[in-house]
């Protein structure tokens, strides 16, 4: 992760004021407080979680453990579109680990990373709940299915023109 300038270390400390104000002197607000750290920035930055951690007087290392121990917070920016590639049993049994791994070496991603370009964040999924169109992947919330592993480079690189 790039550290902050001064100047942005300035403006994220004046985008997280509201959130000091919220929970100053309050028991319990851990999940609440990464919750609304992301929802403010779009993941939990560390210079966020510093800044926090002084001004609430609590531990970082308590703000990162339960940053990282729920799948529901990012300590990294997602990408512009994220793509959910479906793990289930009838994706799985169409393909869809052979379309996970054409994504990755296509675009130089592993699972939970973000693209160099900003572009694309890749998660494996446990099901997209479309087992008729097996093998899934979302895009966003748009639902791409019987897919090959040539058909989702196709669809995603149509993201990449839009973009």
């Amino acid at each position: 992760m790039t550290p902050l300038t001064t100047e942005s270390l300035e403006h994220l400390e004046a985008r997280l004021e509201p959130l000091i104000d919220k929970y100053k002197g309050k028991k319990g607000i851990t999940i609440p407080l990464l919750a609304d750290v992301q929802k403010e920035l779009g993941y939990i930055a560390e210079e966020a979680v510093d800044f926090l951690s002084k001004e609430l007087d609590l531990p970082a290392a308590e703000l990162f453990g339960v940053a990282t121990f729920y799948a529901m917070f990012r300590l990294q920016p997602e990408g512009k579109y994220v793509i959910r590639v479906c793990r289930g049993t009838a994706c799985h049994v169409q393909g869809s680990a052979l379309i996970g791994e054409q994504i990755q070496r296509h675009f130089k991603v592993k699972d939970g990373e973000t693209t160099e370009d900003g572009l694309f964040t890749l998660q494996y999924v446990a099901c997209l709940g479309c087992c008729s169109l097996a093998p899934v992947m979302m895009v966003g919330n748009e639902v791409h299915g019987r897919l090959t592993p040539d058909k989702a480079i196709q669809v995603l690189e149509s993201y990449r023109t839009r973009a």
